[in-house]
């Protein structure tokens, strides 16, 4: 019994340090100096839920532009009324069978905590009220942006170049689920890709971000 307790507190301890080490080791570890041409004159929106989270970018002529593949989809990404397009990468099982925390299942649990496939979510935002909790805020410069677009618009699985949507997998009316690059899991999941795409745009987050919370804290410390 002693010998248990000793190796679950081992465990215990070495998973507050790997956590701790994530968030506030840097990633990069050393920023090159850079000469900027252009102001940080774009701003984009870090989405944090209790376990998930989701980048926004605004919605302007260059957005429409690189996502324009949507639109074969019916995805409204001409939406009068959009501001935000917002973007999220998760395990699928997960994603597609929990919108709401009534509806958790034993089944996506265990594929998350395993390895599943992943999906992207696409969704649109009207005006979204800043400063609030859940919302962390960057400025960034047009080329900063674009490496952002990049990124997400890479993370799409294709087939024959074309992306590949998921039939009736949404959570309203106008979001959609499609296939994404890549498999989940519990330690390499949705929130380590926010971060990736966060640093493919010229961010520093923390080594390592499982979770919202850590991946919050390190891009306040970072940025």
């Amino acid at each position: 019994m002693r010998t248990g307790m000793r190796w679950l507190l081992r465990i215990m301890v070495l998973l507050v340090a790997l956590a701790a080490g994530g968030t506030f080791i840097p990633r990069p570890l050393i920023v090159p100096v850079k000469a900027s041409s252009t102001e940080a004159t774009q701003r984009i929106l870090l989405l944090s839920g209790p376990i998930h989270t989701d980048i926004a970018i605004p919605i302007d002529e260059e957005t429409r532009a690189a996502f324009s593949f949507l639109n074969d989809t019916g995805f409204p990404l001409g939406h009068p009324n959009a501001e935000w397009l917002v973007v999220g990468w998760g395990g699928r099982a997960f994603y597609l069978e929990t919108p709401t925390w009534a509806e958790l299942k034993p089944m996506p649990v265990l594929r998350a905590l395993t390895i599943d496939r992943s999906v992207l979510h696409v969704d649109l935002a009207g005006h979204i009220t800043e400063p609030q909790p859940a919302v962390t805020a960057f400025d960034i410069s047009d080329d900063q942006l674009v490496r952002l677009r990049h990124f997400m618009v890479d993370s799409f699985a294709r087939d024959a170049g074309e992306i590949v949507p998921i039939p009736d997998a949404g959570y309203g009316e106008i979001d959609r689920f499609f296939e994404a690059k890549g498999y989940f899991n519990a330690l390499f999941g949705c929130n380590t890709w926010t971060a990736a795409a966060l640093r493919s745009a010229g961010l520093r987050t923390g080594l390592w971000n499982p979770l919202p919370q850590s991946l919050r804290l390190s891009v306040g410390v970072y940025n």
